[in-house]
């Protein structure tokens, strides 16, 4: 979850990995530092509490330069956000710096050990042991990458690590445990990051270090070893995001520009993988045969988050369009039940990251009990991906803003177009129903551009003044529309801290027909499918559950379709969608959700994109 920066090159150091850190102060904000190797061989640092413009201006007043350096934005774990808990950590003697993400689990049992060999700890983290750990194994003139080596098999946990010795001049070590560590192959220049966007201004040639991958950076190039020091090959991607892509492009947010950049995103993913012409989707890289697809008896969907909700979503495309049975998990929930798996289960595995910790973990547990995996990911070579049968990659972009926006619509491109296949395969979708269902995919992204032009309207600034100082919000939906209206309550929850609850509006008489009251704002899902009797149906009890909350004196916000008339007389305020197929529906749903939970964080003040407590890729459990 924290940001790492490292360079060696011929550039000016400082700038190249403070506007790294920038580029990946989404990971983490709660404090900041850099560590540099001057021309004369000592190590410099500097640190600061809070978000990284604190640090900028430590070193405004204190300037520092070096030939390389490692920076790092924290996100706390073990220890206070201080200035004093701050990354980079020193040995005893203050000759190894280190940089960390992850979670060491024995720190205390090797700090009581270290502090019986006479170390001094200055710091309430668990990181700081690493760099006392080198120091002891750097002794006699061990090599750096050696007594890495050494130490790394003492540790237990999970951990991505960047390592400067200025007793062992121009290199940088770095090694990976679960976190993610993307290393940039530049023009003699080498990089190693946290995550892509970090590299995008410099380098679009990267490979990830594999768990166990020990990388050792020089003037000269890289060369990357294992835990027992033999050497290894890894195959460098050539990553095609536009490093404008991660720039604001003038908005205010980066979340509003995300939210924004979703019809893109959206044609994108979906025009990789389809003809519509033969209405059949081509998915590429799954790495099953038809055979498999069709022997699968049951679906689990793992998942964390905003992709959980999507795999919520998934579970009705994929029974309604290949009729078989899904469970959608928890990933961090998913290994510690002993769930019941075998090679007749698909499990699909959605991550934004790839590198989501939990998510990874449920992945493995499917793999062992003989479950073939498919990853649903943005990332091309994360870790998902690479333990994956096969993966659907999402084609939406780096994606900056904390509280995901284009990856989780994308995702829902994604697994469409996965219940699409197994439909085909299994030969429960027609190829009449197939490229009927395709054509109307493909007017989604402009749909979507329709709904973000209500955003010159003033819609939901509107609402945001008439409701920005609500103290709690429920959200309700039916059907494929129920994981939508919980993806709307946490959109809200997480930039505005707002406390807002997604409910199944058919369950409102079992509790929280209790919560209405002329305070509280009641979002319902209500659009219809003219062409589907079930929407109808659906559609038809929704509105029956506004009637109860304004019956209540509650306040209804209702998403419907354009020509509605009954849904509009059961509400407050009204937002119209144009027509969609149910299963398409919700990517025009999320939409105002999304442009509602924004203007409202925005009119209360809140950091949009950094949202208090909160990382965008969570490596740790």
């Amino acid at each position: 979850m924290c940001g790492i920066v490292g360079y060696i090159g011929p550039k000016k150091v400082v700038p190249v990995i403070i506007e790294g850190l920038r580029k990946l102060e989404y990971r983490g904000y709660d404090s900041a530092g850099i560590a540099v190797v001057t021309g004369d061989g000592k190590l410099d640092i500097r640190r600061a509490s809070g978000k990284l413009r604190n640090l900028e201006e430590v070193i405004q007043k204190s300037p520092l330069e070096g030939a390389y350096g490692i920076g790092h934005t924290r996100w706390a774990t073990h220890g206070r956000p201080t200035e004093e808990n701050a990354h980079p950590h020193r040995d005893c003697t203050g000759q190894i710096v280190v940089v960390h993400n992850g979670i060491i689990e024995n720190y205390l049992e090797l700090k009581e050990q270290l502090q019986r060999e006479g170390h001094k700890f200055v710091t309430e983290t668990d990181t700081e042991i690493v760099a006392h750990l080198v120091e002891k194994n750097s002794q006699g003139g061990v090599p750096l990458e050696e007594a890495v080596r050494k130490s790394l098999h003492q540790l237990r946990g999970i951990y991505a690590l960047v390592f400067m010795s200025a007793r062992d001049p121009h290199k940088i070590v770095a090694a990976r445990m679960g976190p993610p560590a993307v290393i940039g192959l530049g023009e003699n220049e080498f990089f190693v990051a946290s995550d892509i966007p970090a590299l995008l201004e410099h380098t679009r040639n990267i490979f990830f270090l594999q768990d166990g991958d020990i990388a050792v950076l020089t003037q000269s190039g890289v060369r990357v070893m294992d835990h027992d020091g033999k050497s290894v090959e890894r195959k460098p991607h050539h990553v095609a995001w536009d490093p404008i892509m991660a720039e604001k492009g003038g908005y205010k947010h980066f979340m509003q520009k995300e939210i924004f950049e979703q019809p893109r995103a959206v044609r994108d993913t979906l025009l990789s993988s389809i003809s519509r012409d033969t209405g059949k989707t081509y998915l590429g890289d799954l790495g099953l045969t038809a055979d498999q697809f069709r022997a699968f008896d049951k679906v689990r969907i793992v998942a964390c988050g905003t992709s959980w909700h999507a795999g919520l979503a998934g579970k009705f495309m994929i029974e309604r369009l290949a009729r078989l049975p899904v469970e959608v998990d928890y990933g961090s929930e998913f290994r510690y039940r002993d769930p019941i798996l075998d090679a007749k289960t698909l499990t699909v595995c959605i991550s934004q990251s790839g590198e989501t910790a939990d998510t990874i973990a449920a992945q493995r547990e499917a793999k062992q009990k003989g479950s073939p995996t498919i990853a649903i990911c943005n990332v091309v070579g994360s870790m998902i991906t690479r333990e994956a049968a096969g993966s659907i990659i999402t084609h939406a972009g780096p994606e900056i803003g904390v509280a995901s926006t284009k990856a989780f619509t994308s995702q829902l491109t994604a697994l469409l177009l996965l219940a699409m296949h197994l439909g085909e395969v299994r030969g429960t979708l027609s190829a009449e129903a197939a490229k009927s269902l395709l054509e109307e995919f493909a007017r989604i992204p402009h749909k979507m551009e329709t709904v973000l032009q209500m955003e010159e309207s003033g819609t939901f600034e509107s609402l945001a003044r008439q409701f920005f100082r609500c103290t709690d919000f429920l959200y309700l939906g039916r059907g494929i529309h129920y994981p939508i209206a919980l993806e709307g309550a946490l959109k809200l929850k997480e930039i505005s801290y707002i406390h807002a609850e997604g409910y199944p509006a058919g369950e409102m008489k079992h509790g929280p027909n209790a919560l209405i009251d002329e305070n509280l704002p009641v979002v319902v899902l209500a659009t219809r499918d003219e062409s589907d009797p079930a929407s109808i149906t659906l559609y038809e009890k929704s509105v029956s559950n506004m009637q109860e909350v304004r019956a209540r004196d509650g306040i209804v916000i209702a998403i419907v379709t354009a020509g509605d008339h009954l849904a509009r007389s059961a509400a407050n305020h009204v937002i119209a969608l144009p027509p969609a197929p149910e299963l398409l529906a919700p990517l025009l749903e999320i939409i105002p959700l999304q442009l509602l939970s924004y203007h409202i964080a925005v009119r209360r003040g809140c950091d949009v994109d950094q949202p208090r407590n909160l990382a965008k890729s969570v490596t740790v459990e």
